[in-house]
């Protein structure tokens, strides 16, 4: 008897990593990057859990999946609206919250950035 072994590519482990935090409560909110040949596995995997989600293009061959509680998602919709190196200052720090990172990093990220932001307006 032969059997087939068929490998989980690592990304959609992290998928599933991300799933179960969802599920257990850890986060409300997650922001999955994966290449863009994986977007059928994960929009099947999340539908079939009855998960939310928002697809977002992240360059060429990438592709950002927010997925999580509706009300987190419906303020992704307004404010994500282009790719994250374009988010101003105060919409990166409110993305770093609802994804639940470190408040005092995303602090120390968001004066780092307006101090930026500042120092080109001045030249």
């Amino acid at each position: 008897m032969t059997t087939t072994r068929m490998t989980i590519p690592q990304e959609m482990k992290v998928l599933m990593n991300h799933i179960y935090e969802l599920h257990k409560g850890v986060r409300q909110m997650i922001l999955f990057t994966c290449n863009k040949k994986y977007k059928e596995l994960a929009v099947s995997r999340l539908e079939s859990q009855g998960i939310h989600y928002v697809l977002q293009p992240a360059g060429q061959k990438n592709l950002n999946v927010y997925f999580g509680r509706t009300e987190c998602l419906e303020a992704i919709r307004l404010f994500v609206t282009r790719p994250l190196n374009e988010l101003t200052p105060e919409e990166d720090f409110i993305l770093g919250a609802m994804l639940g990172y470190d408040i005092c990093a995303q602090c120390q990220r968001y004066c780092k950035r307006k101090c930026n932001e500042k120092c080109l307006r001045k030249n």
